[in-house]
């Protein structure tokens, strides 16, 4: 599985906060209000930051499980969400999905996740959650958008190649990439779930602009690995792309998507 630096998440998380879907976050505080008792299931919780964005609009008694396979990110989630009684962690590989924690009719999280896993496991994991009944908000889903307000001659080169490099193997199989959130309510449909699903891009100014550097040096391996781009394009495209982050107007944009899927019986 791919594994993240907490330097990484901590920087993504304002900006996943901002993006998230405040539409689907109503509908899902609605949901567990109706719920005599809500569990909460996240999936590779990382730090915990699916739980610091929906803490606050979910019922104060909601219990979560907090699951990761990262014993040192499963340790820092303990750490910032500590003194909290209804809150447990739980260590596991989330590829065995018979071995999850999960209660009949909890609510199952997962936030940029599902376009790092295959269809054959988002498959799987829908016939698990729907066999409790369980209800899925899987956010911040790569869409395969990415664009900037100042133009370059290769943006779009460098798109196709990391959305082509986002559709490897990241553990899970061949990966869905931009493809997830369809794939996710596909599968969940055919179970007779109802979806909704909302836009939740990233819109990175020139206040975000550690943000956008470490954005931007992710894309280089990918970029180096698929090899459509000459070392001395890949160059001078970075160089532009750093150049421009705090230029006025500049803003880099890049999509995600949130779903929120209903059981037939909710």
């Amino acid at each position: 599985m791919s594994d993240f630096d907490e330097t990484w998440l901590a920087l993504r998380e304002p900006a996943d906060r901002a993006a998230r879907d405040g539409e689907l976050v109503a509908m899902l505080a609605s949901h567990c209000r109706r719920l005599t008792d809500c569990a909460v299931l996240d999936l590779g919780c990382g730090t915990g930051s699916t739980w610091r964005a929906l803490n606050g609009a979910l019922p104060e008694e909601t219990r979560w499980t907090l699951v990761d396979q990262d014993r040192r990110l499963l340790d820092a989630a303990a750490r910032l969400v500590e003194g909290r009684e209804k809150v447990h962690f739980h260590r596991q590989d989330i590829r065995d999905l018979a071995q999850l924690p999960l209660a009949e009719g909890a609510v199952v999280t997962a936030s940029a996740l599902f376009d790092l896993c295959s269809d054959d496991y988002v498959a799987a994991l829908v016939d698990r959650i729907a066999s409790d009944g369980c209800m899925l908000y899987a956010a911040l889903n790569f869409d395969g958008v990415i664009r900037w307000s100042i133009p370059h001659a290769l943006d779009a080169t460098v798109q196709a190649d990391f959305n082509r490099h986002q559709q490897t193997d990241k553990g899970f199989g061949p990966a869905l990439g931009p493809s997830a959130t369809q794939s996710l309510s596909d599968h969940l449909s055919t179970a007779g779930y109802a979806v909704t699903i909302g836009a939740s891009p990233w819109r990175m100014s020139g206040e975000q602009a550690s943000l956008q550097r470490a954005f931007l040096e992710g894309l280089r391996q990918p970029l180096e690995e698929i090899g459509s781009l000459s070392s001395s394009q890949i160059e001078e495209w970075f160089a532009f792309r750093f150049d421009m982050i705090g230029a006025e107007g500049s803003v880099c944009e890049v999509g995600h998507s949130d779903l929120l899927a209903t059981p037939p019986a909710a």
